[in-house]
């Protein structure tokens, strides 16, 4: 086989279905297929060494860890391994007969012994976190790997575990100046690394801190000649092309923008919904379709994303929000007891006061573990279950499940800040599960590559030394990153307020006729099935029509396209 091979099926210890690779390589009696990121057959042939030497251990000292599966016949093994962030996806299932694998779910159940039958607590777990997480999938017998661990199968056991933790040091050797130019060159290099010509490689550009980022390191690779690609919605408050434009201008780039319409979201809503293997609830997956197919257009074969960026560098506003709640557990007891005890004595009427209330409110969300308290607006705790899913569904269902989840993850990693916990936390929920499927899916719809150079292996290392009190330095988000790129990027991009690709659909679906029959009739369609009450659904429309379009627009959009998804694989 040669690198461009699509490995389609493979006998052996059970069956496997994988999407095209970037590598394979037989040696021996040994078949190893490796994902991106893999630099070269060197790699390759390093990785067939170390596993001769040290077996299913050597993936435990690979400096330079990658997703790939491992065929070997003589042992009659199997080793599927993800990269430490989880770059991209294995799917799994056991059977009587051996172990089916591949990279996307839709291949494992198409195997004869696999069975599609669906899991109710994912659909649960769907409404929940808007997509299904890992290590469940939509499907009962499907299971897929996290970032960083891998599966052994062999005499019909499957064995999976841990091989990779981050270790956050949470010191730098020199200064933090010296690491700020560390990060610069390492994304320079990356990005180098991964291109191939300035006429088929293009970065996303948002016009925030990531991607604007990633595409001045592309400029630097080919000044004056870098493609770069943006979305804009032609709705106030939801268009940021002004930012991106200003990166345009500062790196000199070739900008090619695209601006998405109700009649593109028509057009193209029910073909995203079944291209994803699982139901996936995350609007802006249609700009980064459109982006995609935009770069696709002209003619890239290759898109470098801004992901990760916020992950690994504290750049969400949740993190410095938590923090607010930590302090409050830093002030002597008898002053919280003190101040708890006065507020609970306050009359009615005081209590409901705009400063009592908040204050008390605040006490409640501090005195919250972590990381629970992280959800307290989930949709699912602030409404009884009973008034949104069937009684015969919801008692086969475990609502603690999602919580759980989060805190097996958030309690992992040793030595951690609570910082360094909540953004190890969203490696997983937030990237692997979520951002990295909804961009890894949509290039692959419309025929484009995609990597992450700001989760490359030595970056996310890098960020793993860096002290949590410069990461996020009180309640200035990024602080280290920003000041690492501040010679590198526009001052206006560095001080712009966070916005992201966010999608009008609320705004949107209250005029748009053709958007609100597909949408209306989709939550028409859910209520023949067994998981919601009706009259909640009903009750969903309601509330859009006369209040919070935008609120309940997404309420609307995450249904819909759990029922697009049942529809566009005929179930």
């Amino acid at each position: 086989m040669t690198a461009n091979d699509s490995l389609e099926c493979l006998h052996g210890p059970g069956y496997a279905a994988a999407a095209p690779t970037t590598a394979i390589q037989q040696a021996d009696q040994c078949l190893l297929i490796v994902a991106k990121p893999c630099q070269n057959v060197q790699h390759m042939q390093q990785i067939l060494s170390a596993y001769r030497q040290r077996g299913s251990e050597f993936l435990d000292r690979q400096a330079d860890p990658v997703a790939l599966v491992m065929v070997d016949a003589e042992r009659q093994s199997l080793i599927l391994a993800t990269d430490p962030i989880g770059l991209s996806n294995l799917y799994y299932a056991q059977t009587a007969n051996g172990i089916v694998f591949g990279s996307r779910a839709d291949f494992v159940v198409c195997h004869p012994d696999v069975n599609d039958a669906i899991a109710p607590q994912s659909i649960y777990d769907y409404v929940y976190f808007h997509h299904c997480p890992s290590p469940n999938t939509i499907y009962q017998q499907v299971k897929k790997l996290e970032g960083g661990q891998c599966l052994i199968y062999q005499n019909g056991q499957v064995v999976v575990k841990r091989y990779w933790m981050p270790t956050f040091q949470e010191q730098v050797s020199g200064n933090l100046q010296q690491a700020g130019r560390e990060l610069r060159e390492l994304l320079i290099d990356t990005v180098r690394r991964n291109v191939d010509s300035e006429d088929n490689t293009g970065a996303f550009l948002s016009g925030g801190l990531d991607s604007s980022s990633v595409a001045g390191a592309l400029s630097k690779v080919f000044p004056d000649k870098a493609k770069t690609f943006s979305m804009g919605f032609p709705v106030e408050g939801y268009n940021e092309i002004e930012y991106a434009n200003i990166a345009v201008k500062h790196f000199n780039t070739r900008q090619h923008e695209y601006y998405v319409t109700p009649e593109d979201t028509v057009n193209a809503v029910p073909l995203i919904a079944a291209y994803y293997d699982e139901p996936f609830g995350n609007s802006s997956a249609l700009a980064a379709y459109y982006c995609a197919k935009l770069a696709k257009e002209n003619g890239i074969k290759r898109l470098l994303g801004g992901d990760g960026g916020d992950e690994i560098f504290a750049g969400n506003e949740r993190y410095a929000k938590q923090m607010l709640f930590e302090h409050y557990h830093r002030l002597p007891g008898f002053v919280s007891s003190a101040v708890e005890a006065g507020l609970s004595r306050l009359p009615p009427v005081l209590a409901q006061h705009k400063i009592p209330y908040k204050a008390k409110r605040y006490i409640e969300q501090a005195n919250a573990a972590m990381p629970d308290r992280l959800q307290d607006y989930n949709f699912l705790h602030r409404h009884e279950g009973g008034d949104i899913f069937q009684a015969d569904f919801l008692a086969r269902i475990d609502t603690a499940e999602p919580l759980r989840l989060l805190r097996e993850c958030y309690q992992r990693p040793e030595n951690a800040s609570v910082l360094n916990r909540m953004l190890y936390m969203d490696w997983k929920t937030t990237l692997h599960d979520n951002d990295l499927v909804k961009v890894n899916r949509m290039c692959e719809m419309v025929g484009v590559e995609v990597c992450y150079p700001l989760l490359d292996q030595r970056i996310v290392d890098l960020s793993c030394r860096i002290p949590s009190d410069s990461k996020l330095k009180g309640q200035k988000l990024r602080w280290f990153y920003k000041q690492a790129m501040a010679e590198f990027l526009p001052e206006q991009i560095i001080n712009k307020p966070k916005h992201g690709f966010g999608l009008p659909f609320g705004i949107w679906l209250k005029d748009h006729q053709p958007l609100k029959e597909l949408a209306y009739d989709a939550i028409h369609d859910l209520k023949k099935r067994e998981y919601f009450k009706p009259e909640f659904l009903d009750h969903v429309v309601d509330m859009h029509q006369s209040i919070h379009a935008a609120y309940y627009g997404e309420l609307i959009w995450i249904l819909m396209m759990l029922e697009l998804w049942f529809a566009g694989k005929g179930l």
